[in-house]
């Protein structure tokens, strides 16, 4: 055991997590040049296109260090993304210690800081790396610096390199096996193994990602999940080098995978501890704290048909990401569908896009909102994250709305434009640092409804790309909050309602009313779209009647024969108007999701 060590790569965004962990599996000959691709660890289409991490992956390396002892080194890579904040505390639970990796050019960031806090948490010993020296914009001084004043840790002891040319990626490698602790364990202790990751294959089951912490784990063993319960035979164990190989036995200290042939999905749980049905361990290893969703979002199928095929497909997408939290919900509209919480809006959209490659699931998807906190009159309080539940407002006394502290870095040339930014979206006590020259960290306190929408988008937009934003959840508090519906033909449309400030009400019917107008199909009568607040109509828009010519057939004669002609038809499209209903075609639900270019 002493010759295995653990360990993770936790940075900000585009900081060089994929591209190091390409030059480490390099190093350790796993994959010959012909087969090499960058972004190894990247294994799904989306995150190639993207160009980020959404999932942790796992491989393990053999390297001989420089006494001559081969050491193999389980490297789980993880995500930069705040939205993906979960992957990385389910990868440190399984680590010893980690790379922090510091881009040369931007510094210190606001994930960085918050990583390094995860990292704290699970008690690692932290490795701290300076990433892209060969940066003509590189200041590997400056960065030494913000390690001793940000992070507390020892600048002088980084390790300098450059993961995209190869240099100082030796002295990591030593780095990681002299810096970074053995794991603790007991190969003749019961067996204890956490279950950190699984995906569903369809000719093997489930396959589970695991990290032995007692015991030993081998094919043709019993094992029980000691949540759930169940217990199934072993058909086999391995490593991931970076494919699944399979090996004879996983040992304490050991990260691998287990093939169990298990066809129900449910039985599977990320945080579950496996143990040895005849020889049980006494009590399970800590799992993982659940994550808290703070975005909601529901999910309808576009065809009713099709509602079995999302719940299956929704069982095996939650194995593969466990911070999704999803329970039924039903649309006069749309049918039956979920009721979906995620992390932030990436997460919502990376979940909308794999649902969609992945399990070939067609989706409509209404727009996102936050849980709002509704204290009644009565006394009672109210959880609520769906706008077609919003009590009746002279019920309520106040509501309290999810605010965020939110973490901004970017050059101070772009002050002016992100206060701006700020401000519009009911910012409050905003304060700055420079923690180094040319740098603003802007601190901001902000509803979290103002930010879900294109906040991000937005800020990428007015710093040209080179703004980073971190947050976390701070408090509910009094807002002055309504709920608006939209009316198509009088009749409002349950999967369209929102619950917005008062203030910005108005605007968004606006919009709303706007994009549908451009989407819905023109009738044989007017068709009124309306935004209301309860009773008060606040923004409308008309489609013009679509107009038969019923005077083709006439040609010369009495101009009364005209006339009798067109007010019979007036008539028509007056008892039309009366009962006719307004088909909603599903793209105009994706087209409300949009917004304007400001």
């Amino acid at each position: 055991m002493k010759h295995k060590r653990n360990f993770s790569i936790i940075a900000h965004i585009d900081h060089g997590k994929s591209t190091l962990a390409d030059r480490l599996i390099q190093g350790g000959g796993l994959v010959d040049e012909r087969k090499f691709q960058n972004q190894m660890l990247d294994t799904m289409d989306i995150e190639r296109e993207r160009g980020i991490t959404i999932k942790s992956n796992t491989v393990t390396l053999p390297y001989t260090a420089a006494d001559g002892v081969t050491y193999e080194l389980n490297l789980i890579d993880t995500p930069g993304h705040v939205d993906f904040s979960y992957e990385v505390s389910r990868a440190l639970a399984s680590c010893e210690g980690v790379l922090l990796l510091v881009d040369a050019a931007q510094g210190v960031e606001a994930q960085t800081l918050a990583n390094l806090y995860l990292a704290m948490e699970h008690e690692l010993e932290i490795v701290p790396v300076v990433n892209k020296i060969d940066l003509m914009a590189a200041d590997v001084d400056g960065c030494k610096l913000q390690i001793d004043t940000e992070l507390g840790l020892d600048g002088d002891e980084a390790v300098c390199c450059s993961a995209k040319t190869g240099q100082g990626v030796p002295e990591i490698l030593e780095a990681i096996v002299t810096r970074i602790p053995p794991p603790s364990g007991d190969v003749s202790e019961r067996l204890k193994a956490l279950i950190f990751d699984a995906h569903y294959d369809a000719y093997r089951g489930v396959i589970i990602a695991v990290r032995v912490f007692d015991g030993g784990l081998q094919k043709g063993d019993e094992i029980r999940f000691m949540q759930g319960g169940f217990v199934h035979k072993v058909e086999e164990v391995g490593r991931f080098l970076p494919l699944r190989t399979a090996c004879e036995r996983l040992e304490a200290g050991d990260v691998g995978y287990v093939i169990s042939g298990i066809k129900t999905v449910s039985e599977v749980r990320v945080g579950d501890t496996i143990t040895h049905e005849n020889w049980q361990a006494a009590e399970a290893v800590p799992g993982f704290v659940d994550a808290l969703p703070v975005v909601f979002s529901s999910v309808y199928p576009v065809s009713n048909d099709e509602f079995e095929d999302l719940v299956y497909a929704l069982e095996k997408y939650k194995l593969n990401d466990a911070a999704l939290v999803y329970e039924k919900d039903s649309s006069v509209a749309l049918g039956l569908g979920f009721r979906c919480g995620f992390l932030g809006l990436l997460h919502l959209e990376i979940f909308q896009e794999r649902l969609e490659r992945e399990f070939d699931q067609s989706l409509v998807m209404t727009a996102p909102s936050v849980r709002y906190i509704i204290a009644m009159s009565n006394g009672k309080e109210l959880h609520l994250d769906n706008p077609h539940y919003f009590p009746d407002p002279s019920t309520i006394d106040h509501v309290l709305e999810p605010f965020i502290k939110a973490s901004i870095m970017f050059p101070e040339r772009y002050m002016g434009s992100v206060t701006k930014l700020c401000m519009d979206r009911r910012g409050e006590n905003t304060r700055y640092t420079y923690p180094v020259p040319g740098r603003i960290e802007f601190k901001v306190e902000l509803p979290l409804a103002e930010v879900i929408y294109d906040f991000y988008d937005r800020l990428k937009t007015v710093t040209q790309g080179y703004g980073s934003f971190d947050y976390e959840f701070m408090e509910h508090r009094k807002a002055d909050v309504v709920k608006v519906d939209i009316l198509v033909n009088a009749e409002k449309v349950d999967a369209l309602s929102l619950i917005v400030h008062r203030d910005r009400a108005r605007q968004r019917a606006v919009n709303i009313c706007e994009r549908l107008k451009e989407e819905l199909p023109r009738q044989q009568f007017k068709v009124a779209i309306q935004g209301a607040i309860g009773g008060k109509i606040i923004a409308r828009t008309t489609i013009g009647a679509l107009g038969k010519d019923v005077t083709a057939k006439c040609y010369g004669g009495d101009i009364s024969r005209k006339r009798k002609l067109l007010e019979k038809q007036a008539k028509g499209k007056k008892r039309m108007k009366m009962v006719g209903n307004v088909e909603i075609p599903q793209r105009a639900f994706v087209a409300v999701l949009k917004t304007s270019d400001d």
